[in-house]
């Protein structure tokens, strides 16, 4: 129906209830006496039609999708029918002598509101009972009867039309909401009995509408939710919503990182404002899943200026117009700036030019298997590129360098690990005779970065399967992208230099437990997207090593970050290797690293045994 059509049927109705309401009201009143005059009731009519129609665009009444209808619409209503009778009270004083007809006046009050608030939501019960077939919508279970649960509730309600969910019951551990309903829907019982429920009450769809809940506990609703066959779906986090980025009735399945990811550390925000506000800050491989997500913390402090260093023209160009977006240049000038560290000239110049006072060295190879491949560009990206952007940051008097590197750096039976081990000697050398702080920060594997089992498990998962794992056995560390980021930043302003600072991993996880859990809230089983195992990569640990107690301090300078116990290193070696690494063969070159990294290992026993 048209817009001018909608408006003219509206007006119609609410016509003819108002003329007649009067008359109802009077015999109901005064059903043997007549009023003194068919003047006064004609009168009266015509005042009520008058004011009502003045009311009702006043309140919009014409304008409301009362399919939609709910308090809101009821109270627009009742005010507009309160203030027809009002003004029509002062009509009938006027031309009456000041007599009132009060108890035909407050029938007819009554008769307007029922009459028109029915003719209004009647639409809305027809709509919700007859016209939406719900025998096609998924059955849905609600997990957590509270203010987000009740705003899904009714979300589903009002958009049967644009949605397969139809709400249910809910499930809450609140015993005092056992029995009692919420929009119609009762409280079926407590978490622990979901798997119950699903069975009695052939739910095929799980909500979990708690976005306060801690990281811990999530990952425990989310197995009770898994042991049934339904599909789960969460609301956003509570930080998510708050911040704006989504509503809470913006569902999303529930991922690896939500499952996996911890209770966030509240971060020192006083002294990364010191450190960071007001200031040139130059992250390389800005480009990159751990770079990028510096760049975006570095934001929430107000640095004068990000420059984005990269050699990935795509992946810069990503990065900057999403800063670009978010933050006006009159708040953050942000550089874009493509460049490879392994040129050294082209670093010099950046340093020289924009004078930063922090540098983040996120650039490096990362991926495992293709190192062990193609070793001199590990040599020359991870070490080499390491290197000039170091000594341009001592050349040029950066306050402070921050080098990521990774718990592979430990004991490292892979060219990735020796190499940045090494860029961990280099800066650890500089350090020693350098004004610029010095700093390395180890952590192991981030959920849904490049190249991480994460994107590969999802890829093979769209593509029906299988997922592959190298072996049952196969364990990881994990932490999260953000939190990664945040430690990171949090590590540099506590550096005094030299130091390896080590992140509190958390408990280590088997790969093959991650596939399933991912194949299991893609919605599938293992029957229809099955796991091979292919036998453990060129150069990978069957387990990941955090530092042993021998090798960390025990206590920690901040939440979840320690201090790596250092020697002095020996930089002969490492100089000899870069001097000559091109003249040698893959194998000679993966000899002469682990070489130098288990001498300095073997030093490193030493000078603890002593």
């Amino acid at each position: 129906m048209g817009y001018k059509q909608r408006i003219f049927l509206l007006i119609l109705l609410d016509s003819l209830i108002v003329s007649t309401a009067v008359f109802i009201a009077s015999w109901i009143v005064y059903p043997n006496t007549p009023l003194s005059g068919i003047e006064v009731i004609a009168i009266t009519s015509i005042a009520l039609l008058l004011f009502h129609h003045l009311f009702a665009f006043m309140y919009k009444l014409y304008h409301k999708v009362w399919s939609y209808a709910s308090i809101g619409e009821l109270m627009a209503i009742v005010k507009a029918i309160t203030f027809t009778i009002v003004a029509t009270v002062i009509v009938q004083a006027l031309v009456n002598d000041f007599t009132i007809y009060r108890r035909a006046l407050i029938v007819t009050w009554l008769l307007h509101i029922i009459l028109i608030g029915g003719s209004r939501f009647v639409w809305r019960i027809y709509r919700d009972r007859f016209i939406f077939d719900k025998r096609n919508k998924k059955r849905t279970l609600i997990v957590g009867a509270g203010a987000a649960g009740a705003m899904i509730a009714r979300q589903l309600r009002n958009e049967q039309q644009h949605t397969d969910l139809v709400a249910v019951a809910f499930a809450d551990d609140d015993f005092a909401k056992h029995k009692m309903q919420i929009y119609d829907l009762p409280v079926a019982g407590s978490t622990k009995e979901i798997p119950q429920l699903v069975r009695d009450l052939e739910i095929e769809h799980i909500v979990i509408a708690i976005p306060s809940l801690a990281n811990g506990a999530l990952s425990e609703m989310v197995a009770i939710c898994n042991s049934t066959n339904a599909k789960v779906q969460m609301v956003p986090k509570i930080e998510d919503i708050v911040s704006g980025k989504l509503s809470v009735s913006s569902l999303k399945n529930v991922d690896v990182e939500d499952v996996l990811g911890r209770d966030p550390v509240d971060l020192d925000i006083n002294s990364i404002s010191e450190y960071v506000t007001g200031n040139t800050v130059m992250v390389t491989g800005a480009g990159g899943s751990i770079g990028s997500e510096i760049c975006r913390q570095l934001t929430r402090f107000t640095p004068k200026k990000i420059l984005l260093v990269g050699h990935g023209e795509f992946s810069i160009y990503s990065i900057d117009m999403e800063l670009q977006q978010k933050y006006p240049q009159d708040e953050i000038e942000i550089r874009p700036i493509i460049a490879d560290v392994q040129d050294r000239r082209r670093i010099f110049e950046i340093v020289e030019e924009h004078n930063p006072r922090i540098i983040y060295h996120a650039a490096a190879h990362k991926h495992v298997p293709l190192m062990e491949y193609n070793p001199h560009e590990a040599v020359k990206n991870n070490i080499i590129g390491t290197k000039n952007v170091s000594e341009a940051a001592d050349a040029f008097g950066v306050h402070t360098f921050v080098l990521i590197s990774t718990d592979k750096a430990v004991n490292p039976t892979n060219v990735m690990g020796a190499t940045k081990r090494l860029a961990e000697m280099v800066v650890q050398d500089l350090a020693s005779r350098s004004k610029t702080k010095f700093v390395a920060v180890r952590f192991g594997n981030v959920l849904g970065s490049r190249g991480s089992v994460i994107p590969l498990f999802k890829q093979q998962i769209e593509q029906g399967g299988p997922v592959t794992v190298t072996h049952p056995e196969m364990t990881r560390y994990f932490m999260t992208i953000p939190e990664a980021s945040r430690l990171v930043i949090q590590a540099g302003t506590l550096a005094k230099g030299g130091e390896i600072f080590v992140l509190d991993m958390g408990d280590p996880v088997k790969i093959v437990d991650l596939a399933r859990n991912l194949i299991k809230l893609s919605g599938y089983t293992e029957e229809v997207i099955p796991i091979e195992y292919t036998g453990i990569r060129p150069g990978e640990k069957m387990y990941e090593e955090l530092l042993g107690d021998d090798e960390v301090h025990p206590e920690a300078v901040f939440e979840k970050i320690y201090v790596g116990k250092t020697i002095e290193v020996e930089q002969n070696r490492l100089w000899e290797l870069l001097d000559s690494f091109n003249d040698q063969s893959d194998e000679l070159l993966k000899e002469y690293l682990m070489e130098i990294v288990f001498a300095e290992q073997k030093k490193r026993e030493t000078e603890i045994a002593k």
